[in-house]
């Protein structure tokens, strides 16, 4: 088997059922790879910014099955007619939290006014882009809700993805971050200072579909898997929420 974490050229992929999805399912996605693949079609997972990954659809890469860490970006697609909306479901939720160094002294409350610029001191907040970047755009419209943005909106080192955001936390370049959950729990050398309200931004949700026009029928078997309930143990192990009311 084959995981990877960049967009591959067609003649690599030719042979192998292709996921595009979000960055922050890296862990759990692979996981679910592991288990749906015997007997079955190798499966190729390229991971990055559900933004990069639409348009990279967009533009001709042969994805079988796309997962956005929003609906917007699942929404785009639609509008291009690129994705089988019969097929469009959404998995599994997530939380947003803010995140310091492991060995960092900040605490902070997450609240109305909370000090975040303060907490910051002479550092930037690590984000992925809040412009296209769902983790980013769910961040932003949290700070706003909190009256926070204004403060340190001129402060963000802006990431490409999620996971970058994360890093940069990771390994001390930024004193805080802004991530889901489950990007907190699968970096050792973070801690999560609080979780931000979830009527501070949209319901975070991971819609996924078949992309158009369909190129393997193992795309609809994958994500039949994907709502099974050996896949929702997996889900939940990594901190995602299923979602059941669909």
């Amino acid at each position: 088997m084959s995981i990877v974490a960049a967009i591959l050229p067609v003649d690599a992929q030719a042979a192998n059922l292709v996921v595009f999805a979000a960055a922050s399912l890296k862990e759990a996605l692979d996981e679910q790879i592991l288990a749906f693949e015997p007997a079955r079609n190798r499966v190729v997972a390229s991971y990055a910014a559900s933004s990069a990954l639409a348009r990279q659809i967009e533009h001709g890469a042969p994805a079988d099955l796309f997962i956005s860490a929003d609906a917007d970006w699942m929404d785009y697609l639609a509008a291009r007619s690129l994705i089988d909306g019969a097929s469009r479901v959404d998995l599994v939720s997530n939380r947003l939290v803010l995140i310091c160094p492991r060995a960092s002294p900040i605490r902070l409350v997450i609240a109305p006014g909370f000090p975040l610029g303060e907490a910051l001191g002479r550092g930037r907040l690590a984000l992925a882009d809040p412009d296209h970047v769902p983790a980013g755009k769910y961040a932003r419209a949290a700070l706003e809700a909190l009256g926070a943005w204004a403060e340190i909106s001129g402060r963000i080192a802006r990431s490409a993805n999620v996971r970058a955001a994360l890093s940069l936390v990771a390994r001390g370049e930024a004193p805080l971050g802004i991530v889901y959950r489950t990007d907190a729990l699968a970096e050792p050398r973070v801690r999560v200072i609080g979780e931000f309200p979830t009527t501070s931004h949209a319901r975070i949700v991971y819609p996924a579909a078949v992309t158009a026009p369909v190129r393997s029928p193992a795309a609809r078997e994958l994500l039949l898997f994907l709502r099974s309930s050996a896949a929702r143990a997996v889900w939940e192990k990594h901190g995602f929420i299923v979602i059941t009311d669909r």
